[in-house]
């Protein structure tokens, strides 16, 4: 093998594959990433053996052939180099890899590509496609809800519904629900559903920056795989067993009072207030009033702070605690001016909407113990 491409091209395309290589690992080729040509252009991958990411990029091949090099010191080097052109050519007796670009050149050690894990790749055409805006939103909306706690491995994955025109995310924690309904290009002919690792589309949010066309989405093997095909990108994860909780159950059906502020001003109030909720568990009150909501934190140890907000508030007062972290996730998340809280009492779930986008989104978050 022999090409030449930009090392802009280069670093960026290792960027998007890199994340699949696994940090620590017993088994050395999943610690090198895939070179190869593959019509006319230079083929990158990487995976983890739950997570595989696939990505080509344009460069001028001279002669065919396919080599895995260790990723981390191979990425390292890619990005230290010059804006310039970059020489990759294969020895295929020692399995090495010389690279050069301006003055620098290097040596890399590889391994055979026959001993790098297959990648499945769907047909082109046979998936469900989604336009990129949406997708892209609906995943920022969801993702950070999923569990981190691996002794639940279904709460650390989101699941994905397809039914008719429409794509539902739902990602929850057992304290927080995050809910999200997609618009699908063409509807699907059978409804189904999955639980897909949230790191899996973390990532997937993370490539989509620079995407333009829609996302076509297939299931690989009676649907125990995923895969996202975009523009020159392909990412397959494996799905999470398991039956994700009926999180329809845990959305409340009504509330006695309804408040409407402003989402900017509420989220630098809990920034403000998270100062010192810190100190007691993240714990920030929310004391709602006729007109007005105020956002307060107290600690014994570092003082208090409070922000006072203008509200349209409709139903009784109350005093309810919330974890202030889990108000800043959600708020971060959202794009709408104004965002609406409905709440029934200091200890049943409150739940978030986006003012104007309602019935595509909902948020719930459990309330916290004031300790008195």
């Amino acid at each position: 093998m022999k090409l030449l491409c930009l090392q802009e091209n280069l670093t960026r395309g290792l960027s998007i594959v890199g994340r699949a290589v696994p940090s620590r690992t017993t088994m050395p080729i999943l610690g090198n990433v895939l070179l190869a040509t593959d019509h006319g252009q230079l083929k990158l991958a990487a995976t983890n053996l739950e997570l595989s990411i696939v990505h080509w990029m344009g460069a001028r091949v001279e002669t065919e052939g396919a080599l895995s090099v260790p990723a981390r010191n191979f990425i390292d080097l890619v990005n230290s180099l010059p804006p310039d052109q970059v020489v990759l050519e294969m020895d295929e007796a020692t399995l090495s890899m010389a690279l050069s670009c301006g003055t620098v050149k290097a040596t890399f050690r590889g391994l055979s590509a026959d001993e790098f894990p297959g990648v499945p790749e769907a047909e082109a055409g046979n998936g469900v496609a989604v336009e990129v805006d949406d997708l892209r939103l609906g995943l920022g909306q969801v993702t950070f809800a999923a569990s981190t706690d691996e002794s639940h491995p279904v709460l650390t994955g989101v699941q994905a519904e397809f039914e008719g025109e429409t794509l539902t995310l739902a990602a929850a924690d057992g304290f927080r629900l995050s809910v999200r309904h997609i618009p699908l290009i063409h509807p699907v002919a059978q409804a189904f559903n999955v639980i897909i690792p949230a790191r899996a589309l973390s990532e997937l949010l993370r490539i989509l920056g620079g995407q333009e066309e829609p996302v076509e989405i297939s299931t690989i093997g009676t649907h125990n795989q995923i895969l996202f095909r975009l523009q020159d990108t392909l990412l397959n994860s494996k799905l999470v067993d398991g039956a994700f909780p009926d999180y329809r159950r845990i959305i409340p059906s009504a509330n006695t009072t309804r408040i409407v502020l402003g989402r900017a001003e509420w989220l630098q109030a809990c920034k403000r207030a998270a100062i010192f909720a810190r100190d007691v568990s993240n714990i920030v009150k929310l004391q709602v009033e006729p007109g007005e909501v105020v956002v307060s934190a107290v600690s014994t140890e570092s003082g208090e702070g409070s922000t006072r907000l203008s509200a349209s508030v409709e139903g009784e007062p109350l005093e309810i605690a919330f974890n202030v972290r889990f108000l800043i996730d959600v708020l971060s998340a959202l794009d709408t001016p104004q965002v609406a809280l409905e709440l029934n009492s200091p200890t049943k779930p409150g739940v978030i909407k986006a003012v104007g986008d309602e019935a595509a989104f909902t948020h719930v978050v459990m309330p916290m113990h004031l300790g008195r």
